[in-house]
């Protein structure tokens, strides 16, 4: 009996280390007694109910955290891997009698900049539908829509037919499940955040490293076709199985239960989206972190999804353009996680900026002279460098910057501001990714690889301009509510 117990115990202790902390500083920190109280009151002794409840939250955390990972690793894996079909579809534009017959590598960009742009685009309306229904229902629609998106994309004639269901369809899927994952998962962490934020968030990295080679070979063996009908069923598989689990942190379920109870109509959070308090909207940090979301997200799915066209440009062969995407993807999960660790002890505003300028330096540093560069062994070997950089520092940005919120404007604000701070990233990358798309072939005036030097002109701009804007996050985040600056190292 006593080996079992122990057994027992070492069991709970593996599972719950990496959320006790968080489930059982949450608690404290929502249901607390005033330090008076704490002070006169003798040391309370821990009761078996309580201790059963904390194991009972740590495995609810340990679990959304996979099912939330599951959910990013397939939708945004699928999503970042569209670099793999930007490139057939290329190759078939120059085919007679085919879909994309005659179409530029702009209009064919449009496939996937409309699906990564609705990704965020309807998040005010993903965070109301799930707090006014359930998180597990909205995110089980949208693995409906995601698989029916890609099965419908393989019946496709003409290029709208995939602009509408491998474009708008699968970007309303990916938006349903997405949002859901990310809105839910920082409820219920608090000292861990950052890490947990990462973990799920490298599900992009980590699908798209799976996914992008996997589709690649599908392509190559059975079509391009068949290979979207493959992906449509085994997304519908994985994101089903996880939306069953997803769940709001019971504190945070108490509260929407008590907002839903108020509500005056059927209507109301259906089609009434949660709106950014006045207060917390008029202040510079609420626009500095918009600004920064907007130049960032305007460029950041550039490089994803021209990297294989692009390593063709330097001799680079089809499948060694997959290897490129899988590469960027691999140093996305790792910096995710990485970064993420790093900043719940050096501080997320400080690993927000950070991040962000060193993706800014890495951009004019390496992708833009291997454009320019006349010598095509160092071109290779910028691009390689730039590669690497990119996956790992650029990514961080979009595990950092829910978590950043949570710092910035404190629980209570945070389904609001997240979803229309995400709607403003869907929108400023719905226009910086096309204009970087036309970019290629209006500065086609040398070698094939100078004829990307405007999009990456245009990145690296963009990419400065991000960076000024999360310090200017950073500074405001140290003026305390007398106006005074107040330095502070761990933001």
């Amino acid at each position: 009996m006593s080996t079992l117990t122990q057994t027992t115990d070492e069991t709970i202790s593996f599972h719950g280390r990496f959320f006790q902390d968080d489930i059982a500083l949450t608690q404290r920190n929502r249901h607390a007694p005033p330090r008076e109280e704490v002070e006169s009151a003798s040391p309370p002794s821990i009761a078996p109910a309580e201790t059963s409840e904390t194991q009972s939250s740590n495995r609810q955390a340990a679990i959304i955290t996979v099912a939330s990972f599951t959910v990013v690793f397939t939708c945004c894996g699928i999503n970042f891997a569209f670099g793999i079909f930007q490139a057939v579809f290329e190759t078939l534009s120059h085919q007679p009698d085919t879909p994309f017959t005659g179409a530029s590598p702009a209009e064919i960009d449009l496939i996937g900049t409309m699906s990564i742009s609705l990704m965020t685009i309807g998040a005010p309306f993903v965070v109301a539908w799930a707090k006014r229904f359930s998180p597990s229902l909205i995110s089980l629609i949208g693995s409906i829509i995601f698989s029916a998106s890609l099965i419908l994309a393989s019946f496709g004639k003409a290029l709208w037919h995939f602009e509408v269901t491998q474009g708008v369809l699968l970007g309303l899927g990916t938006c349903l499940s997405y949002m859901v994952a990310v809105t839910i998962t920082p409820t219920w962490f608090t000292a861990r955040r950052g890490l947990a934020l990462g973990i799920i968030t490298s599900g992009t990295g980590i699908g798209g490293l799976v996914w992008a080679p996997a589709l690649k070979a599908a392509i190559d063996s059975m079509g391009y076709r068949n290979a979207l009908r493959l992906a449509g069923g085994i997304a519908f598989g994985l994101n089903v199985a996880a939306s069953y689990a997803m769940e709001w942190e019971p504190a945070t379920k108490a509260r929407i239960q008590m907002e839903n109870g108020a509500r005056t109509s059927r209507m109301d959070g259906i089609l009434k989206v949660p709106i950014v308090d006045w207060r917390v909207a008029r202040t510079r940090k609420f626009v500095a972190q918009a600004l920064g979301a907007v130049f960032q997200s305007a460029v950041y799915y550039l490089p994803l999804f021209f990297f294989a066209t692009y390593a063709r440009t330097l001799g680079y062969s089809d499948t060694a353009g997959a290897n490129f995407i899988a590469l960027s993807n691999a140093c996305n999960a790792i910096g995710k996680i990485a970064i993420g660790y790093a900043a719940d002890h050096l501080g997320r505003l400080n690993a927000l900026v950070i991040t962000t300028i060193i993706s800014a330096i890495a951009t004019v540093s390496f992708w833009l002279p291997s454009t320019i560069s006349g010598d095509l062994a160092t071109s290779q070997g910028l691009f390689i460098t730039f590669t690497v950089l990119y996956g790992i520092f650029a990514s961080a940005y979009v595990a950092l910057f829910p978590a950043s919120l949570v710092e910035l404007f404190g629980i209570q604000n945070f389904s609001s501001v997240n979803g229309v701070l995400y709607m403003v990233r869907g929108l400023a990358s719905l226009v910086g990714t096309p204009i970087g798309g036309v970019l290629i072939r209006s500065h086609s005036t040398g070698g094939p690889s100078t004829s990307y030097e405007g999009m990456t002109l245009l990145t690296t701009v963009l990419l400065f301009a991000a960076s000024f804007s999360v310090m200017w996050v950073r500074i405001e985040a140290m003026i305390g509510a007398d106006g005074k600056l107040v330095k502070k190292w761990k933001l």
